[in-house]
């Protein structure tokens, strides 16, 4: 019988996987409370949105979804071209996916700063909260994983990946991959 020992390498992937698995499973289950709450109430007796209250930007925030989804397919494809040696179709598909996750950010605070100006804010209605509470943790998600993504991105252009060293790529990526993942439940529940 033959023992195959990991090397330190190995062993910090699967503690590092097994980490971040934990936590998105915490986030799981703290955005399954929010998401709870939001159906509870919208469900209720009580109209979910006033007769003549504004209406929210649906067409730019399905294209801002799309933006969000397509960089979570980009990181998907920068993955497989740092784990097959391709350094340069890496870092420009990893910086593609930083830039759309940019974008989406920044496509939701132009939304934001509209519908405050049309005077849906936190407290103008239990809608208003359950929006601004739910579309806004997932903001500050994706503005997380985008930090973590620029922090991966500067070094990989700095070259410091490789096939046999990813690991700061890989922990990423499932993050990335939980909060792309994540919207398209967020903008169905709240935008349809």
């Amino acid at each position: 019988m033959t023992v195959t020992t990991m090397d330190s390498n190995q062993r910090a992937l699967v503690s590092a996987k097994l980490a971040i698995l934990l936590f998105i499973t915490a986030e799981v289950m703290f955005f399954g409370g929010l998401i709870s709450s939001l159906v509870v109430f919208r469900s209720g007796p009580d109209p979910w949105l006033a007769p003549g209250q504004l209406r929210l930007p649906l067409e730019v925030t399905a294209v801002n979804t799309l933006v969000l989804l397509v960089s979570g397919v980009t990181f998907h494809l920068a993955y497989r071209a740092l784990k097959a040696a391709q350094a340069e179709k890496f870092k420009k598909l990893l910086t593609t996916t930083a830039a759309l996750g940019i974008l989406f950010l920044a496509i939701q605070g132009f939304e934001w700063v509209r519908l405050l100006k049309f005077g849906l804010t936190l407290r103008a209605s239990i809608f208003g909260g359950f929006f601004y509470c739910l579309v806004g943790t997932h903001a500050l998600h994706v503005l997380g994983g985008l930090i973590a993504l620029l922090w991966v991105l500067r070094r990989a252009w700095a070259d410091a990946y490789s096939p046999e060293k990813f690991l700061g790529v890989e922990i990423c990526r499932i993050y990335w991959f939980f909060v792309a993942g994540l919207w398209p439940v967020i903008f169905f529940l709240v935008y349809l």
